[in-house]
């Protein structure tokens, strides 16, 4: 698929995927949409890939769904593409849905808000599994001064990290807040300099790319999603189900021999 809207580059086990209209602040539109969810499909199935980085391009992260669709946007035509083709039918009915699908993908995703997120933004950087932000990084809820309510499971995913009396001020005041206030309510992991956000987003994405077992990171990137339906007890069983299954795998016979050896690790991901 040619992209128009979004980039999607790979290099040593890093697949970047920008959102790609910086003159409209990266809003989403139609294309982008569609163009998003096929670049991260085709990412997560390229076997060389083993972390998705999402950033944007320009001054912003992604400003939301651009104004002038959402003008002449009909209430039907929200549920048009709810519906998506899963990515594996074992993963939880809640991750297949309109946007809140990167919980789907095998590979862990980390959005590198390099701007503003607003809305819609919001939501792409919440449903990653890490969020690294440039400190000049601005965020707003949005949706209340739209006339708009809590939309795409932004309620829920605001509730895993900030509480619920940060998540009902975020969201019924959509006031602005700034990277230390977001990094302060656990929206956001970790805070760069704007001009080294990058750099040292995709260090680190490097760094997991070559010295994890991508086994590994998937199963867990798993787990740690379940755990969020589970209870204790749940958790242990999985864990001690996927334990056996690990000890079986190419990865930690690797895992074992490479660290016996004193060399770096060669996984293959099985």
């Amino acid at each position: 698929m040619e992209f128009t809207q979004v980039k999607l580059q790979v290099e040593a086990g890093v697949a970047t995927i920008s959102l790609d209209r910086p003159d409209r602040m990266n809003g989403v539109t139609a294309v982008m949409e569609r163009e998003l969810y096929a670049a991260m499909r085709q990412a997560d199935a390229q076997p060389q890939v083993r972390v998705i980085v999402l950033t944007g391009e320009g001054r912003a992260f992604c400003a939301g769904m651009d104004m002038a669709e959402l003008e002449g946007l009909a209430p039907e035509d929200i549920y048009e593409p709810a519906k998506m083709r899963p990515f594996d039918t074992a993963i939880r009915a809640d991750f297949q849905s309109r946007y809140i699908y990167f919980p789907a993908l095998a590979n862990p995703v980390i959005s590198a808000i390099n701007g503003a997120a607003a809305g819609l933004g919001i939501v792409f950087a919440l449903a990653s599994d890490m969020r690294f932000a440039s400190e000049k990084a601005v965020f707003s809820t949005a949706f209340s001064r739209r006339g708009l309510i809590a939309e795409h499971g932004i309620a829920w995913l605001m509730l895993q990290t900030a509480g619920p009396g940060v998540t009902a001020d975020l969201l019924f005041s959509a006031r602005r807040f700034d990277a230390g206030e977001a990094k302060a309510a656990g929206l956001v992991d970790r805070l760069y300099p704007p001009d080294e956000l990058m750099a040292r987003t995709l260090d680190y994405a490097r760094e997991l790319a070559s010295l994890a077992s991508p086994r590994s990171v998937r199963v867990m990137k798993r787990q740690l999603w379940d755990a969020r339906f589970q209870n204790l007890q749940d958790v242990v069983t999985q864990a001690n189900r996927e334990m056996i299954a690990s000890l079986r795998s190419e990865d930690f016979q690797e895992g074992v021999r490479h660290f016996l050896e004193k060399r770096s690790p060669a996984f293959t991901g099985l």
